[in-house]
């Protein structure tokens, strides 16, 4: 079977989708996704960023190209599109092979098992995987950014955890993120294998957050207002509300578990 899958959405969203991802591989798979996550699937056949298919067309003037290549599957499972009724409309005239899902959890459920429960009922309980060689070097992670300001925590009590931490610090921040001396790598599987090699990291509510945890990095997560019950970074150590939170707090996380806290769990990315 060819089947294509469509993910929208950022960083964190496709990640806590990749265990449903993973579970629709068939003897051909396909996967269209943001552009800045196209390095993070490792295991389709091809990936695909979802502005460079014209896909954005299909309900206004389909390239012939796109109708084309859409028809040649015989499976699309989709993401993208799914509130969209003209776009719902646009598939059905033309006959494709689509499946939507909702690309936002409608009830209080982690969101790596909405999304699994949405292709395979029953499968709920698995951790997002990124697979990364890399050897655990001794160096914490701190990333002090995230997508709107009520989810960052003040980066002045961001400095005050990494001058009481026990070992080294490393500051990550993309593009756009203003932070000196701070390492920043495009590519998001090389930062995934950058991440791998962190005993430790602390961060926001985040992208990169999710992504930490998916290569098995030992992640504190700051966390509010989103719910962390749905979206905090499967096997991180979650502390929330954010307002509420302050750097010995944080250190207390670090050291409550002692050395042992700077191992990788072997909970992490168990299927």
């Amino acid at each position: 079977m060819r089947r294509l899958v469509i993910r929208p959405g950022a960083t964190g969203d496709l990640i806590v989708s990749l265990p449903a991802l993973e579970y629709l591989r068939t003897g051909y798979l396909e996967i269209w996704v943001a552009e800045r996550n196209v390095p993070l699937i490792q295991f389709a056949d091809v990936v695909r960023s979802i502005g460079s298919t014209g896909l954005d067309l299909l309900e206004i003037d389909p390239p012939p190209r796109l109708i084309e290549r859409l028809r040649s599957f015989d499976s699309i499972v989709s993401w993208y599109g799914a509130s969209r009724p003209e776009f719902r409309a646009a598939v059905e005239r033309l006959a494709l092979p689509f499946r939507f899902f909702s690309a936002l959890p409608d009830r209080k459920v982690h969101a790596v098992d909405f999304y699994l429960e949405q292709v395979a009922p029953g499968k709920a309980g698995r951790y997002p995987r990124i697979d990364c060689a890399a050897e655990r070097e001794d160096f914490a992670v701190i990333h002090p950014f995230a997508s709107s300001p009520q989810k960052r925590w003040p980066i002045e009590k961001f400095r005050e955890v990494a001058r009481r931490l026990p070992l080294p610090v490393h500051w990550c921040a993309g593009p756009g993120e203003p932070l000196d001396g701070a390492v920043r790598v495009d590519n998001l599987y090389e930062l995934a294998r950058w991440l791998a090699g962190a005993r430790l990291y602390i961060g926001n509510d985040s992208g990169i957050s999710h992504l930490a945890a998916a290569v098995g990095t030992p992640v504190i997560a700051l966390f509010g207002p989103t719910d962390p019950v749905v979206w905090a970074p499967r096997g991180s150590r979650v502390l929330s509300p954010l307002q509420a939170v302050e750097p010995a707090d944080v250190v207390a996380a670090v050291c409550k578990s002692g050395h042992s806290y700077f191992i990788r769990s072997p909970k992490l990315g168990a299927s």
